[in-house]
């Protein structure tokens, strides 16, 4: 079972298959899983571990507003991703411990 929370499993599995984007893309690609008022907080905590990483977006000549921050996942957090959620788990007998199964 894995110790990322649900949230952030969600943000990884919709950059690593959507490409780079910006927080309120997040949340219309979860189909409004993912909250607006909690999707900054949910991404900067995932920034401060190193599963995502981001940039400013470019300015444009007469944007209002400040350039969003577009976000993208580290290419390592992708493939450990998709590795621990391929890997078949069980439970040691006698434990609460889980390993891979055997092949």
């Amino acid at each position: 079972m894995s110790s990322i929370p649900k949230k952030e499993l969600l943000v990884l599995e919709i950059l690593a298959a959507s490409g780079p984007m910006h927080g309120l893309g997040l949340v219309t690609e979860s189909g409004e899983a993912l909250k607006r008022g909690t999707v900054y907080v949910t991404l900067g905590r995932m920034e401060a571990k190193g599963f995502v990483m981001s940039e400013q977006e470019p300015s444009h000549p007469g944007a209002i507003g400040l350039p969003r921050r577009i976000y993208r996942t580290k290419k390592y957090t992708v493939i450990v991703h998709a590795t621990t959620m391929t890997i078949p788990r069980t439970t040691v007998p006698g434990t609460r411990r889980a390993t891979a199964a055997p092949a």
